[in-house]
């Protein structure tokens, strides 16, 4: 069995993964700001590298899997948290453990969103965050002239992290692969989490307003052990010809609102 690092793993979606990957046999830490078994505020540089010196200090022989589910939704009112953590959080702690992963020629799931295929973004800051990603401090300053307040805002900078992870997994699929590691991006759809349960009305009129087949005439979101057991897959060795692909897992919604588009 393997060894698999989980953030955000104590609570929704990463709980349920770390639950599912542990009922397989593996050992698993939870990297959290609360309650993990390594905690870590992975919006901050210094709360990035103590996860990754703590996860070296564990397992000096490497690690086979890490899960990048760590994030916080456009709602949260807080502009430079949804991209410090969504983003820079979890592409911090790829490239940290990187070598941990090469050493047992592991892999990597990053969380995503279907939201990044249906328009509501910035795409400037997408491609600020992809052409720029080593001077977060401009980026945040950049955030900071934005409408804190405005929900449409919080929205397409939650979107645009998203993007801008999504496409990071497309350019460097091929160069980690070919060192051994692969890495795919998992793209839910609207989740029963805590997240979603504290957003506000109007935040959650606009979450339901995207329908989701597999849940037509039902008024309830998805399951996050539906999520859970996609990544648990695109990590396991029954995936091992996948790779740089962004997995979309929401009911069928994506397929609905983009029918021409096969990729």
């Amino acid at each position: 069995m393997g060894v698999y690092a989980v953030t955000g793993g104590s609570s929704g979606i990463g709980a349920k993964t770390v639950a599912l990957l542990k009922k397989k046999g593996h050992e698993v830490v939870n990297i959290d700001l609360k309650k993990g078994d390594i905690e870590a505020n992975l919006a901050l540089p210094e709360g990035r590298q103590t996860a990754i010196d703590e996860l070296y200090e564990r397992y000096p022989e490497g690690i086979d899997g890490l899960v990048c589910n760590a994030g916080v939704s456009g709602a949260c009112g807080n502009l430079r948290l949804i991209v410090s953590l969504n983003f820079f959080g979890t592409i911090s702690l790829i490239k940290g453990v990187y070598d941990l992963l090469k050493k047992k020629g592991g892999n990597c799931v990053v969380l995503s969103s279907n939201t990044i295929s249906q328009g509501a973004l910035r795409m400037d800051l997408a491609d600020l965050l992809n052409n720029n990603n080593e001077d977060e401090q401009r980026i945040l300053n950049l955030v900071d002239g934005m409408d804190e307040t405005s929900l449409s805002v919080g929205n397409s900078v939650y979107v645009a992290t998203k993007y801008a992870l999504a496409r990071w997994v497309r350019r460097h699929s091929a160069s980690y692969a070919a060192n051994g590691v692969r890495i795919n991006a998992v793209a839910p759809g609207n989740v029963n989490t805590a997240m979603t349960a504290t957003m506000s009305i109007n935040a959650k009129m606009a979450l339901n307003a995207l329908p989701i087949p597999t849940k037509y005439g039902k008024e309830t979101l998805m399951d996050p052990e539906e999520i859970a057991s996609a990544i648990v897959f695109l990590g396991s060795e029954e995936a091992r010809g996948i790779n740089g692909i962004i997995l979309f897992v929401d009911g069928g919604t994506d397929a609905l609102l983009n029918t021409e588009k096969v990729y």
